[in-house]
C-alpha cells in the first residue's frame, strides 16, 4: 500500500489524467451502444415460468406487453353514443400507432360483454378498458412509443370524460425524480464535511472522489447491461451504495492525512500513512461489501446476479479512487487539507499529538463506566425496531402502490372499483392439448373454476392456431398483492386443477404476475438460511484472519444480523403497514418485493461491517500495543467516534435522499440502509460493541494457538503495530512462557508492557 500510495503521490497528474480518461471513455462507450436493462424475475424451474414459455410458443403475438386505458364517465354511461363514438376513434388512432400489436376494446362485442365472460364494462355502465398489445415486452418498448400511447389516450378525456392508463409500458412516461436524490445527498454530505474539516478545499475531495469512481461505475453497468441480465434499478443502486461508502471511505482517509500533517508529517508523507494505515482498512472494508453482495450467486437467480456485480463494481472502482485519486489530489492541496486556524497553530506551536477530547472521549468513558446498563438499553431498543420483522410478508408491489396522482394509480383504482380488485392481476392457465379428451375436460373446466372459492369469472378456453396450447383467464376476487390470491394460486395447484386433469394428458401450468411474483418469492425464501450462512461464514473469516480473534468475528455476526432485522422492521412499519407512507410520497401501504431481502441483507450486510472495521481496528492497533483491553475499546471508541459519527451522517443523508427518486422499490433501499446505518452507527458501534467488549476482557482477543499458528497473516493494521506486537509477545513468552491467550495473557501482557 505504501508503494502504490508514493507512486500516485509522485504521478499525481498522471493519476488524475487516467481517472478522467477512464471517466470519459466508458461514459462515451454507455452513450454510444445506449442501456439494455430487463426486469426478468422468472426463477428456473417454476410453474408460472413453463406457464410463461408455453404461452410465447403457442400464441406469440400475446408476448408483448400487454397495457390497459380505462375511461370513467360521471353523467350517463359509457354506451352514450358520445363517449362510444370518442373512444372508438381514440382507439382505432392508437391501434395505428408505432409498436402496437393490437387494441381489443368493449364496442366490437356485444352487450357488456367481450363475448368471452368477461366484462369490459362495468355493471354500472360507467367504466370500460381497453388491452393495448406491443409487439415486444416491457422493457424493449421505447419510451416515445408508450408516450405517444399516453398521449392520444389522454387527449379524449373532457366534458365529464375521464380516461387513464395502466401497465408496464406506461408506467415509463411517468415523470422520474430525476437525479434530484443524488444531488441533495452530495449537497448534504458536502456541509456534513465542510463542518467536520472546517476547509472548504478538503471537504470537496471526498465528494470529487466518489463521484469519480461512482460515475465510472454508473456507465459501467450500462455496458453491463449488454452481457448479463441487469436490472433497471440496477444503476440506482449502484449509485446509492456507492455515493454513501465513497464519501464515505474518503473521509476515513483525509481524517488520517489531516492527522498526519499535524503531526508534523509532509503533504506525501501524510498522505502515505494515510493510504498504509486507513486505505489498509477502505480496500478491507469494501472486499466485505462485494463478498456479501456477490453472495447473491448463491441463489443462482439470474436476475440477481446482474445487481451484485453492478453493485460490486460500483465498491469496488469507488476503493480503488479512494486509494488511488484520493492521494494524488491530496498532494495537489497540500497544507489547505487543514484549516486556517488549524494552519495557524501548526505555524506557531508546532506538531502537537492529536488527544481524544471532547463529546467523543466523553462517552466513552461513560461507556467504560456502565457497560452493563448501556449494553441492555440497546438491546432493548434493537429488539423493540426488530418485532416487526416477524410479520414481513413478500409479495406483488404492483401499480395500486404507485402515487395517488399517477396515472397508473388512477387506472388501478377505477378498474378495481369498476370490476372488482382482482382484474388487476388475472391468473393465467396454460397447458398443451393432445386429443378430444383433453378438449372435453377443458371445454367444462371453466364450471369447475367458477365453483372455486375466491375465483370471480373465467374467461372460455382460447386455442392456439393449430390447437397444441390452450390458455384461459381466471380474475379473482381479491387483489393480486392480498394473501387471499395467493391461497387461491396454490388452491388450483394442489387440489382443482389435478383434480380436472385426471384421466387427460393435460397439464395446467398457473401463471400471470401474482403466480410468478410468489414462486419467486418461494424460491428465494428457500435459499434464504444458506444465503445469509454463507455470507455470514465469509464476513467472519475475514474478520478472522485480520484481528486474529474468535471472539471479534462472532460479536460482528450477532451485531449485523441484529443492524438488518432492526432494518427490515423500519420497512416493514413504512412500507407494509404504511405508517407514514403517504407523507413521504410512496404511495399506498403494501408487501415487500420478494427479492428485497436478499439485496438488503447483501447490502447492509457488507455496510455494518465497514464500522467494525474501522472501530476495531483502532482497538486493535492499541491493543496490540499496550496489551490493555481497556485502554484498547476506549482510546479506540474515543478516536473514531466522531469520525464515525460524520460518516454516518453523510450515508444516512445520501440514502434518504433517495427517498426523493419517486421509485418505490430505490425508496425501499434508501430507508432500510439509512435506518440499518442509523442503528449501526449510534446504537450498535458507539454503544453496544464497546459495552460487550469492556464486559468480555481480554478475552475478546483470545485465538487458540493451534490456529494461530495455522492462519495465513492478512491483517489491517499497520507494519509497525505488527512489529510491535512481536516484539511485545517475545517478551511475554521470555518472562512468563507460551500462555493460551486470554484474560491471563492480557493482563500480562500489560504488566510487562508498561
Amino acid at each position: 500500500m505504501a508503494a502504490l500510495a508514493r507512486w500516485c503521490v509522485q504521478r499525481r497528474l498522471v493519476v488524475v489524467l487516467l481517472w478522467l480518461t477512464a471517466l470519459a471513455g466508458v461514459t462515451v462507450a454507455a452513450a454510444v451502444t445506449g442501456s439494455a436493462y430487463s426486469n426478468d424475475y422468472e426463477a428456473p424451474g417454476t410453474e408460472s415460468g413453463r406457464a410463461a414459455r408455453l404461452l410465447a410458443d403457442g400464441f406469440p403475438r400475446l408476448g408483448g406487453d400487454s397495457d390497459t386505458v380505462v375511461w370513467h364517465t360521471d353523467r350517463g354511461t359509457v354506451r352514450a353514443a358520445a363517449v362510444e363514438e370518442t373512444m372508438t376513434r381514440t382507439l382505432d388512432d392508437i391501434a395505428a400507432l408505432p409498436g402496437i400489436a393490437a387494441v381489443t376494446g368493449p364496442y366490437e362485442d356485444t352487450g357488456a360483454y367481450d363475448g368471452s365472460g368477461a366484462a369490459r364494462i362495468s355493471a354500472d355502465g360507467r367504466t370500460a378498458y381497453a388491452t393495448v398489445t406491443f409487439y415486444e415486452p416491457a422493457e424493449d418498448v421505447s419510451k416515445a412509443d408508450a408516450e405517444a400511447v399516453v398521449r392520444t389516450a389522454k387527449a379524449a378525456a373532457g366534458d365529464g370524460l375521464r380516461v387513464e392508463l395502466g401497465g408496464s409500458a406506461v408506467a415509463l412516461t411517468e415523470p422520474a425524480g430525476g437525479h434530484l436524490a443524488e444531488a441533495v445527498g452530495v449537497a448534504v454530505a458536502a456541509v456534513v464535511l465542510f463542518l467536520a474539516f472546517g476547509s472548504l478545499t478538503a471537504s470537496l475531495l471526498p465528494i470529487a472522489t466518489a463521484l469519480t469512481g461512482v460515475g465510472t461505475a454508473y456507465a459501467g453497468i450500462s455496458l453491463l447491461g449488454h452481457a448479463m441480465t441487469v436490472a433497471d434499478f440496477a444503476p440506482v443502486l449502484g449509485l446509492l451504495v456507492g455515493l454513501g461508502v465513497g464519501i464515505d471511505y474518503a473521509l476515513f482517509i483525509v481524517t488520517r492525512h489531516r492527522r498526519g500533517l499535524k503531526r508534523g508529517l509532509s503533504t506525501t508523507e501524510a498522505a502515505v500513512d494515510a493510504v498504509t494505515t486507513t486505505g489498509r482498512a477502505v480496500v478491507f472494508a469494501g472486499a466485505t461489501v462485494c463478498i456479501a453482495l456477490l453472495g447473491l450467486f448463491i441463489l443462482r437467480l439470474g436476475f440477481l446476479n446482474g445487481v451484485a456485480v453492478a453493485a460490486s463494481l460500483t465498491v469496488v472502482l469507488t476503493v480503488a479512487a479512494a486509494v488511488t485519486l484520493l492521494p494524488a489530489l491530496l498532494s495537489f492541496i497540500g497544507p489547505r487539507a487543514l484549516s486556517r486556524r488549524e494552519r495557524r497553530r501548526l505555524l506557531e506551536h508546532g506538531p502537537e499529538p492529536e488527544v481524544a477530547a471532547g463529546l467523543a472521549a466523553r462517552w466513552s468513558a461513560f461507556v467504560e463506566r456502565h457497560p452493563r446498563k448501556l449494553g441492555a438499553l440497546a438491546l432493548v431498543v434493537m429488539t423493540a425496531l426488530a418485532l416487526p420483522t416477524l410479520a414481513l410478508h413478500l409479495g406483488t408491489s404492483d401499480q395500486g402502490n404507485d402515487p395517488k396522482t399517477a396515472t397508473t394509480r388512477q387506472a388501478y383504482d377505477l378498474l378495481a372499483d369498476g370490476f372488482g380488485p382482482g382484474v388487476n392481476g388475472p391468473l393465467t392457465l396454460v397447458t398443451r392439448v393432445s386429443g378430444a379428451e383433453d378438449r372435453l375436460a377443458l371445454d367444462n373446466l371453466d364450471g369447475v373454476l367458477k365453483a372455486t372459492a375466491d375465483v370471480a369469472s373465467v374467461t372460455p378456453v382460447t386455442y392456439a392456431g393449430d390447437g397444441s396450447v390452450a390458455c384461459l383467464t381466471v380474475v379473482p376476487a381479491s387483489a393480486p398483492q392480498s394473501a387471499a390470491t395467493s391461497d387461491l394460486v396454490r388452491r388450483l395447484r394442489a387440489e382443482v386443477l389435478p383434480r380436472a386433469e385426471s384421466g387427460t394428458s393435460l397439464d395446467l401450468a398457473v401463471g400471470g404476475v401474482t403466480a410468478s411474483y410468489d414462486d419467486f418469492a418461494e424460491v428465494i425464501v428457500g435459499k434464504l438460511p444458506l444465503f445469509v450462512g454463507v455470507v455470514i461464514a465469509l464476513g467472519c473469516v475475514l474478520l478472522l484472519l485480520a484481528f486474529r480473534s474468535v471472539g471479534i468475528p462472532l460479536k460482528a455476526a450477532a451485531m449485523n444480523v441484529t443492524a438488518v432485522a432492526a432494518a427490515f422492521g423500519v420497512v416493514v412499519v413504512i412500507f407494509q403497514w404504511g405508517w407514514g407512507g403517504d407523507l413521504l410520497g410512496l404511495g399506498r401501504a403494501g408487501p415487500i418485493e420478494p427479492f428485497l431481502p436478499v439485496i438488503m441483507v447483501s447490502v447492509l450486510f457488507g455496510l455494518s461491517m465497514d464500522y467494525q472495521v474501522f472501530l476495531v481496528g483502532r482497538m486493535y492497533e492499541e491493543w496490540l500495543e499496550t496489551g490493555d483491553n481497556r485502554r484498547a475499546v476506549r482510546v479506540g471508541l474515543a478516536e473514531t467516534g466522531r469520525v464515525i459519527n460524520s460518516a454516518a451522517v453523510i450515508m444516512i443523508s445520501v440514502f434518504l435522499a433517495f427517498v426523493l427518486s419517486g421509485d418505490r422499490v430505490i425508496a425501499m433501499f434508501g430507508i432500510a440502509l439509512a435506518a440499518a446505518v442509523a442503528l449501526d452507527a449510534f446504537v450498535l458501534r458507539t454503544l453496544l460493541v464497546p459495552a460487550l467488549m469492556h464486559l468480555l476482557g481480554g478475552a475478546n482477543w483470545w485465538l487458540p494457538g493451534w490456529l494461530e499458528r495455522r492462519l495465513p497473516r492478512i491483517s489491517i493494521e499497520p507494519p509497525e503495530c505488527r512489529a510491535a506486537h512481536e516484539r511485545l509477545t517475545d517478551v511475554v513468552k521470555e518472562v512468563v512462557g507460551e500462555l493460551d491467550p486470554g484474560e491471563e495473557q492480557a493482563r500480562n501482557v500489560r504488566d510487562v508492557s508498561g
